[in-house]
């Protein structure tokens, strides 16, 4: 170590090359032997995946629960152990999760009854009566195109087509995937078990998380004041609770939301008396919880299955379904979940796209929420570097810079953009000068060409160097 005293840059460069090294190895091992690697990931995963359900119960669970605790079951509890806090504090917390934990149960089980079989059921149909349901949209379009014989001939061409290969792709493909999916629901013995184990084990570690939460806190803080400076554990639990409003504020907000608008879309088609009613609503209602993309991802699957029944309502249902969206996107949305983002839309389709790219549905709905974090933590470190070195942390500074002066800091603009009048003297100016210049060219050429023509004489009578 004395060796590297003087200098220690060779002893960074040397720790640096050795980690790069050992971390490229680390990395060929892992694809030489990925197989290998995903079987062990898979077994950890479902080592682990009771307690990633647990905390996840717990996430979504701990606002009903602090609800249920301070408007239910505290006060009823008070009453009866007046004398003896603790004791009171402990039935009134286990009441509160018991009743959270009930309610989420009985809402996933009466959708999962309520629903799926109907799911089942009007998928089964369409399957079914597909036939004739592209005999109907041929009798429109034959009624629609009768004065157009070569375009409705195209258009039957490829209707007859798109029939043959939706018919097959729905026997072949989707109804067995349906039967599979209700199937392991209803009778799949390994699959029924396994869920229940994961349900199970998630509720517990849920109940244990919740009933000690203020513990389980305060533990972590512990570790973390440890581990870390007090700045930056301060930071950290700043950003921790950042993050934390942001996901539960999106995530409700959005969950909230969809379940209003499928709510909204089961009654509005009903009164329109719409074909697969329930069917269309799920879809709309599942997919408005992505952000951006989810109205034209429902859209246009629901407008397809109305089609196939009759075609005029399925324009019907556009429109109406135009209408709802206009209705989320600048009333019902803004007020559920307000302002929370603060991200471009360029940013929050970057989002959803490289999240679903990566994680498929829960990228995309999670995806926004995710990237909103790191954008505010990005945000907040730019802003105290900045301020660190003495420059303004706005936006509206750096509008039409040019620079900084060194030194003194002083903003320097960007020139003003010349106004039309002004770029029409300067291209007049321009076209004087570079005419001028031609001109000038042109002339010392001409007495070049004299003056060779005479043997060298100017044009006066004397040769080059002024003699006669």
């Amino acid at each position: 170590m004395k060796r590297f005293g003087g200098d220690k840059k060779y002893l960074y460069w040397g720790l640096t090359a050795f980690a790069v090294i050992a971390a490229s190895i680390c990395f060929y091992l892992l694809l030489s032997r990925w197989a290998g690697v995903s079987r062990a990931f898979g077994a950890l995963m479902h080592i682990v995946a009771p307690f990633i359900w647990g905390f996840a119960i717990t996430y979504l669970l701990r606002p009903a629960m602090v609800f249920f605790e301070r408007s239910l079951t505290t006060p009823f509890v008070d009453r009866i152990f007046k004398a003896d806090h603790r004791r009171a504090f402990a039935l009134s917390r286990a009441l509160a999760i018991v009743i959270a934990e009930l309610l989420m149960l009985l809402v996933v089980g009466a959708l999962l009854w309520l629903i799926l079989p109907q799911i089942y059921s009007s998928v089964n149909s369409i399957v079914s009566n597909s036939q004739s349901y592209f005999e109907t949209i041929e009798g429109w379009v034959t009624r629609t195109f009768e004065d157009y014989p070569e375009l409705m001939a195209g258009v039957t061409s490829l209707l007859d087509s798109a029939s043959g290969q939706l018919t097959q792709w729905a026997t072949n493909t989707l109804l067995p995937q349906m039967t599979n999916i209700i199937s392991s629901i209803t009778s799949g013995v390994y699959t029924v078990v396994r869920g229940i184990y994961y349900v199970a084990v998630g509720i517990i570690v849920s109940f244990y998380v919740l009933f000690n939460k203020e513990a389980v806190a305060a533990g972590a803080k512990r570790v973390l004041y440890c581990v870390f400076t007090l700045e930056a554990a301060e930071k950290i639990l700043e950003g921790v609770r950042f993050t934390d409003k942001t996901f539960m504020d999106f995530i409700s907000g959005k969950l909230l939301d969809s379940a209003i608008i499928g709510i909204l879309c089961y009654i509005c088609c009903s009164l329109m008396q719409m074909p697969y009613t329930l069917l269309v609503s799920v879809i709309v209602g599942v997919t408005n919880v992505i952000p951006f993309f989810g109205p034209f991802i429902g859209a246009f699957p629901s407008a397809f299955i109305i089609l196939l029944v009759d075609p005029m309502k399925c324009l019907l249902f556009l429109v109406f379904i135009l209408i709802l969206q206009q209705f989320d996107g600048n009333i019902l949305g803004p007020k559920i979940l307000g302002s929370t983002t603060g991200v471009n839309g360029f940013w929050i389709m970057f989002a959803i796209i490289i999240g679903g790219g990566f994680f498929g549905f829960m990228g995309m709905l999670l995806g926004v929420p995710v990237f909103v974090v790191i954008y505010t933590g990005i945000k907040s470190l730019t802003r105290r570097k900045l301020r660190r070195s003495g420059l303004p942390a706005d936006y509206e500074s750096y509008e039409n810079l040019h620079h900084f002066e060194p030194g003194s800091g002083e903003r320097v603009e960007m020139p003003p953009e010349p106004t039309a009048e002004e770029r029409r003297e300067r291209r007049a100016e321009t076209r004087a000068a570079s005419k001028a210049a031609g001109a000038a060219r042109a002339e010392r050429l001409r007495r070049l060409i004299n003056k060779n023509a005479r043997g060298g004489k100017a044009p006066d009578g004397k040769d080059g160097e002024g003699k006669k």
